[in-house]
């Protein structure tokens, strides 16, 4: 499975959102907490190509976007692809 990369702040439903939809899918992700680090903030824009919002989701190399790009992903069957190798 390809890593899985979310960039969230504490108070953010949609970034609780995001998570629970990947660990209800088994997916291990590593969690950069934006709201109290302007440089994570800053390499989070940098990587989304100025996303200025939580949560930014990457998988593997692949920008994936917010919360609602990835259940609609999901939605779309084209999730589980995407996190295999």
């Amino acid at each position: 499975m390809k890593p899985v990369e979310i960039y969230t702040s504490p108070l953010c439903g949609y970034c609780h959102a995001a998570k629970r939809l990947l660990t209800q899918k088994g997916v291990a992700f590593t969690e950069y907490d934006v709201s109290r680090d302007s440089g994570l903030r800053a390499a989070m824009m940098q990587r989304s190509n100025g996303g200025r919002t939580v949560p930014q989701i990457f998988v593997g190399e692949t920008h994936v976007g917010g919360c609602d790009d990835l259940y609609a992903l999901d939605k779309a069957g084209k999730l589980d692809p995407l996190l295999a190798d």
